[in-house]
């Protein structure tokens, strides 16, 4: 079907197009023509957009099949040939990075600037492990306690066909990064994306088989999470999810049954930390990207707030006029601070938690209204304070605009607030930086930024990141975020003589000999 033109005004040409070629051609997903079809809407106006594939079982079934068959091939590829496709697929994304922005607004409603992060981050991604891949993954000598007589290598072996399941709020980052190591570490991937955002990943995956993958080595299977992920779940190799906790855990219980490796990005309430020699005027400023980025609908959002008494006054009215002064809207355009919500559902619940924060007693200093004048789902930006204890936003997370602050009379109180949580994946510090250097490693939680809400943490993609406690298991990014997609493999050579001695040499005699070895090991620092 065509696109129809918008009330913010016509499509970009180039994104009109990649819209009919994806809907009507099917060009990406393998799905069975027989199936229902799912209509998506754009969120600035909630105008319908295209519409894609309902997939089934048997339609994971199919994809599953056409991976592990390309799979067996793909493994004997050399690493120099995969990593020539990752480079080109990185100068594609470059290339089409306008299309690929335009086209995550159109479907999730964010920023021009929140899109343009998401192509930032499989350029990044891609070329990191495009670069990093064949070393990451080299047999690696080990040492053996017996010196010269028996040579140890360990080897990472693919684990077949990893299951991807992506949510809407970052289509393009969450549909792709993920599995560019998968495949560079040899294996092959079936994808769902998110219903609501199906053609941010479809458009990511051409440009990748454009790039010269191997077309069946990747399977995109559109259509609801509890069909098609569960199916996913159910059959793959390793599963890669990103979502809420809850889901988390229904599909943890899949893997564990299955014994199959698990790795998972779930929620946070992620906490802000401001001491009394921090920077107040940088502090406010980058806590409106840690807070409303994407319109707060991302895992590392920081939802609350523990500023120090002493200038507590001064960053609630920095940080307040700041957010006063945000426009939003839809467009795409870059002078937009930020665009709408996703849909009606995430609309409702903001308005719940923020309506039951008010009902209970708590201030709002700066938004807290629907904004139906802009489009259907967009809600201002807000900051409470005098949240009371029982209201439920304290310790849910509420996946939106919304942030509360509360004063603190030392670090050590929040620090110790900041922990009081379920989550455990994304906190930051604002303070001098010795300061900040000390508080870091006594919070809880999976990644901690100094200075800088989360960009900074989550660009720096030689260090692995992921969750604590209930926001998560395993992690992305570094050489973790590869080597989780694979087996690690123990090939040890015995030379000369067995494990057990010489032949005519007693148990006895032998073991005292081994024992001596170890201790002058121990002294001398030459053995494992």
């Amino acid at each position: 079907m065509t696109p129809k033109r918008l009330s913010i005004g016509p499509l970009p040409a180039d994104l009109a197009t990649e819209l009919r070629n994806l809907t009507t051609n099917a060009q990406v997903s393998n799905l069975s023509p027989e199936g229902d079809n799912l209509n998506i809407e754009a969120p600035f106006t909630g105008e319908t957009i295209g519409w894609v594939g309902t997939g089934s079982e048997s339609d994971v079934d199919v994809a599953f099949e056409k991976a592990r068959r390309a799979q067996r091939s793909w493994v004997h590829v050399p690493h120099a040939e995969r990593k020539r496709i990752f480079l080109r697929f990185h100068d594609l994304i470059a290339s089409r990075r306008e299309l690929l922005a335009d086209m995550v607004q159109l479907e999730t409603g964010k920023n021009r600037t929140s899109a343009m992060d998401e192509v930032l981050d499989v350029m990044n991604n891609a070329r990191y492990y495009a670069q990093r891949a064949e070393k990451i993954l080299k047999p690696q000598r080990k040492r053996t306690p017996m010196f010269g007589v028996s040579s140890s290598r360990q080897y990472h072996q693919p684990l077949g066909v990893v299951g991807q399941i992506s949510p809407w709020n970052y289509p393009l980052t969450l549909g792709i990064s993920d599995a560019i190591p998968a495949f560079l570490a040899g294996n092959g991937v079936v994808a769902k994306p998110d219903s609501a955002t199906p053609f941010t990943a479809l458009l990511a995956f051409s440009l990748l088989f454009e790039a010269g993958l191997p077309r069946d080595l990747a399977q995109i299977v559109t259509g609801p999470g509890r069909v098609v992920g569960t199916a996913i779940a159910e059959r793959c190799d390793y599963l890669m999810f990103t979502g809420s906790t809850k889901t988390g855990k229904i599909l943890g219980e899949t893997a564990g049954k299955r014994l199959i490796g698990y790795s998972a990005e779930l929620g946070g309430k992620n906490p802000l930390l401001v001491a009394a020699d921090a920077n107040v005027d940088h502090s406010a400023r980058d806590a409106i990207e840690a807070c409303f980025s994407n319109s707060g609908q991302l895992c590392v959002s920081i939802e609350r707030m523990y500023v120090a008494r002493d200038v507590y006054e001064e960053f609630v009215s920095a940080f307040t006029n700041r957010v006063k002064a945000m426009t939003i809207g839809p467009g795409f355009d870059w002078n937009v601070h930020m665009g709408s919500l996703i849909s009606q559902d995430q609309l409702r619940t903001v308005q719940r938690f923020v309506d039951d924060a008010v009902s209970k007693g708590a201030t709002v200093v700066a938004g807290g209204k629907h904004r139906p004048d802009l489009g259907p789902y967009f809600y201002e930006p807000t900051v409470l304070t005098n949240v009371p204890e029982d209201a439920d936003l304290r310790d849910a997370e509420v996946f939106g605009p919304v942030v509360y602050i509360d004063p603190v009379d030392d670090m050590v109180d929040a620090v110790a607030r900041a922990n009081d949580t379920a989550y455990g994946l994304n906190a930051c510090i604002f303070a001098a930086p010795s300061t900040a250097r000390q508080i870091a490693p006594l919070i809880q939680s999976g990644t901690v930024g100094i200075n800088d809400g989360y960009m900074a943490a989550w660009t720096a993609v030689d260090n692995p990141m992921g969750g604590m406690k209930e926001s998560g298991m395993s992690s992305r990014h570094g050489e973790s975020g590869l080597l989780k997609y694979t087996a690690a493999q123990n090939v040890t050579e015995q030379r000369l003589m067995s494990v057990r001695g010489p032949e005519g040499l007693g148990r006895k005699a032998y073991s005292n000999i081994l024992v001596n070895a170890l201790r002058l090991g121990k002294t001398f620092r030459i053995l494992p």
